[in-house]
């Protein structure tokens, strides 16, 4: 299979998970509080980390000679990843048993 398919299937994947990400985030923040606040804060900070590990997860993979679509793929996993584990902490326990 070519990669650039498989890296194309991961960046969808990606997007509608980070759009519910977003959606959890927005009813957090629109709660407002405490959590909202600390929420706001975090996912601004969160970002630049998550650009950061993502140049550096491409510049070690470009160092070690990897092909172009082995670098993509290991900066979209790095986002992957984030979003993955934000959704996971945003989504409601009562939720998760459906």
């Amino acid at each position: 299979m070519n990669p650039w398919f498989a890296i194309a299937r991961d960046a969808a994947r990606l997007t509608v998970e980070a759009q519910s990400v977003v959606a959890l985030r927005m009813a957090r923040l629109a709660r407002g509080g405490k959590r909202g606040r600390s929420e706001a804060q975090r996912m601004v900070v969160e970002k630049a980390v998550a650009l950061g590990e993502a140049n550096a997860a491409a510049a070690r993979s470009l160092l070690s000679g990897a092909s172009p679509s082995a670098i993509a793929d290991k900066a979209l996993k790095v986002y992957g990843r984030r979003v993955s584990r934000n959704r996971r902490r945003l989504t409601p326990r009562w939720w998760s048993w459906w």
